[in-house]
């Protein structure tokens, strides 16, 4: 099973000068952050698209293009790539750049986000919103397979005869992933496409989603898709050290973040109860010592049978060295536990 570290690019809030640190400084800790995963051997490092005040990161791939320089092994993948509101020509064309930069490591996880700001930046209509993401996702598919592109929807121009280039490694083909938050008709889409799938399991119990991951599996394999390619990740809050009181520190970070985007969705404050019971075995947080949190993404594997997980790990803009020291134990105590599974 593969192990992986997500970002956002979380910004904390300084309430004495009523600003956002700054974006700069953030954007070259994560890099710094990702040269230390590949160091430590962490298989894929998921890079999020968000465009608020309180994110360090807009372009995904121009940040991966930057770690495809100074990493080696570690794969590069968006974590999302909010497709709805995205040219699907462009998005392979960045993709496939990067897979050359870093010699074959890209790959795309396609969703429709879980915030809507980029569909008024980017001069799109949140009515066709279902639409846009089914159109541009067949687009981006086609250009993937097929050198010579013919296609035609209702919402972008045709394409008659087109290559785009430049060309990914593997024939072309960019490994192109499904995420989505739980909606069954987006995982019986996936599947009847044979996409890889990553769910997203940030609340609740992860137990929740056992029918929806197993819906994948049955219908991936009605499709008529090799079984022996299926690919299935969850992406969950992740956090990890070996002293305690840094781990109960870590709730102020969390919480921060949680009620700044709860603020706007009708949220309750977030509590250390929740908090908690996130953290408890049956909870959706993987937030403890190294110990704690091999032995929950070993259940994860045991009740969904999972090839990827990817730990979301800057929740809150934890500071620098908390990261630092929260990726090498993740690469070098909870990885070797994961591997021997």
């Amino acid at each position: 099973m593969e192990l992986g570290i997500g970002m956002f690019g979380d910004l904390a809030f300084d309430q004495s000068t009523g600003k956002y640190r700054d974006a700069g400084i953030k954007i070259r800790e994560i890099l710094d952050q990702v040269k230390l995963m590949d160091e430590v051997g962490i298989d894929v490092f998921a890079m999020g698209e968000h465009h608020r005040p309180d994110y360090a990161v807009s372009s995904p791939e121009i940040v991966l293009a930057a770690a495809a320089s100074i990493t080696k092994n570690i794969k590069l993948a968006s974590g999302v790539t909010v497709l709805s509101s995205s040219e699907p020509v462009k998005v392979y064309e960045d993709f496939s750049t990067l897979d050359l930069i870093s010699d074959g490591r890209a790959e795309i996880f396609v969703g429709r986000g879980s915030f809507i700001e980029s569909f008024p930046l980017y001069g799109y209509s949140l009515n066709d919103y279902e639409q846009l993401f089914d159109e541009k996702l067949e687009l981006l598919l086609k250009i993937n397979t097929e050198e010579n592109v013919s296609w035609s929807g209702k919402l972008r121009a045709p394409m008659q005869n087109q290559t785009v280039y430049p060309r990914a490694k593997n024939d072309g083909k960019l490994s192109i992933w499904r995420a989505v938050g739980g909606t069954p008709q987006s995982v019986l889409s996936a599947a009847q496409l044979g996409m890889p799938l990553v769910v997203a399991i940030i609340g609740g119990m992860p137990i929740q989603f056992r029918n929806l991951i197993e819906f994948y599996k049955q219908e991936y394999q009605k499709a008529g898709h090799d079984v022996s390619k299926m690919q299935i990740a969850i992406h969950s809050h992740t956090f990890v050290s070996d002293d305690q009181k840094v781990v109960d520190g870590y709730f102020h970070n969390y919480k921060s973040q949680m009620d700044r985007i709860g603020a706007s969705r009708g949220w309750a404050p977030y509590t250390k109860a929740q908090y908690d019971g996130g953290r408890s075995k049956d909870g959706a947080l993987f937030i403890g010592s190294p110990a704690e949190v091999a032995d929950k993404i070993a259940y994860m594997k045991e009740i969904f049978g999972i090839t990827r997980f990817i730990g979301h790990m800057d929740v809150g803009d934890p500071a620098h060295e908390v990261m630092m020291k929260s990726i090498e134990l993740f690469g070098n105590e909870v990885k070797p536990v994961i591997k021997g599974l």
